[in-house]
């Protein structure tokens, strides 16, 4: 009879984990057709495409959010690049044309208009910050495009949420971006999940609901607060979505 009862009470216990493991497949089979490429597109070289981040889709299905830093800073026109988007799973991934809207140097975020049909969008959360142990997900592309375009989801929480800057322990370990930062710092989720530099620009979404909490970001924030470490620390920020809101507000882009 005891047998019994503890094979009953440990059925009870592990079927909420199951119910939530299950929900979570459904979330990332969500989000993925979300999940897009951002890159340059050179028609006459080998390779044709070449990934520089990770972008996701928002609002009527054409705008695009990334970080600032994962669009390309030159084109060689003699050679017809684009940038590009690259949307589709596989070894061939279709690349559709985007023109930038706007750009946060501040935030290192940008908003992409995307041509051609919609595309699936993600639904942003509202603008609170939301508390430490928080369990979030972020889908990307963290080794570009060698094997083809196969997005990849990561899972952990919120560790912390702290300053974009980190005082100095001495005068020549201020850098031009720490002072631009000192001026006007902001807040950033600290992550205890890994993330490698093709993810800057996913999306962190909450694992039940899929709603984007902020926008992954492992390099323009990590060289400015970890700039007084000798040894990088490997750890994952990404900025919270109050400051996307704030950027489509001030450009009167509504969703």
């Amino acid at each position: 009879m005891f047998k019994f009862f503890f094979i009953v009470l440990l059925l009870v216990t592990l079927a909420p984990l199951g119910e939530a493991k299950a929900e979570f497949v459904e979330v990332v089979a969500k989000v993925k057709p979300s999940v897009v490429g951002i890159g340059i597109h050179t028609p006459t070289s080998r390779p044709q495409n070449i990934l520089r981040g990770t972008g996701f889709v928002i609002g009527d299905g054409h705008y695009i959010v990334t970080n600032a830093h994962v669009l390309p800073t030159e084109l060689d026109e003699s050679l017809l690049q684009k940038m590009a988007v690259f949307i589709g799973s596989g070894k061939k991934a279709k690349v559709r044309q985007a023109e930038i809207i706007v750009t946060s140097e501040l935030y290192d975020l940008a908003i992409l208009k995307l041509s051609g049909s919609a595309l699936p969008a993600m639904t942003l959360a509202d603008e609170k910050f939301r508390g430490d142990g928080t369990y979030v997900a972020f889908t990307g592309f963290p080794i570009g495009t060698v094997l083809g375009l196969y997005p990849v989801t990561h899972r952990g929480m919120i560790a912390s949420t702290t300053p974009t800057v980190v005082p100095a322990q001495a005068a020549e370990q201020i850098n031009l971006k720490m002072l631009k930062r000192m001026r006007n710092p902001y807040l950033a989720y600290q992550l205890d999940a890994t993330a490698y530099p093709g993810n800057s620009g996913s999306a962190m979404y909450d694992m039940k609901t899929g709603k984007v909490l902020g926008v992954i970001n492992k390099v323009f924030v990590q060289t400015t607060k970890e700039a007084v470490i000798s040894h990088p620390s490997g750890i994952t920020y990404a900025i919270p979505v109050k400051y996307l809101h704030q950027i489509l507000r001030e450009n009167n882009i509504k969703l």
